[in-house]
């Protein structure tokens, strides 16, 4: 019982030296295609961070699923506080039907809760889009 007890000390003990990322949000998004009354698949999407200098800088990228969803942007993207950028490349969506009016679409907001999840949604149409704060 003692060793095993020096083990998890021990291992509790190199795990507590490791260093820990700093707190982050947690950022996903999700596209639905008014057009079609479905979630617009195969978009990519890259989500950028706005730096001190006022330059954006990539975080991640990933491309909507089937049903329009990003539930992340990559394994080990850490997203502190911060102004952000999701860029959806509507010009690579091949289920627009007709030619996309805005080829990018770009939605800016601020996360500055390090513990917040923030869902940005977009909805589009052939000549227009939105989007919201959602859950």
């Amino acid at each position: 019982m003692k060793v095993v007890y020096a083990f998890s000390s021990l291992m509790l003990g190199a795990l507590a030296a490791l260093p820990m990322p700093a707190a982050a949000s947690e950022i996903s998004t999700h596209v639905l295609d008014l057009a079609t009354g479905t979630g617009g698949a195969g978009i990519p999407a890259t989500l950028e961070r706005k730096n001190d200098a006022g330059d954006w800088v990539a975080v991640g990228s990933a491309t909507t699923d089937a049903n329009g969803r990003v539930r992340d942007f990559g394994p080990g993207v850490v997203t502190p506080p911060g102004v952000y950028r999701i860029r959806f490349d509507v010009s690579r969506y091949k289920d627009a039907g007709p030619k996309p009016f805005f080829p990018e679409i770009d939605i800016v907001f601020r996360a500055d809760d390090d513990s917040a999840h923030y869902h940005v949604p977009v909805v589009m149409s052939p000549y227009g889009y939105s989007s919201y704060r959602g859950n």
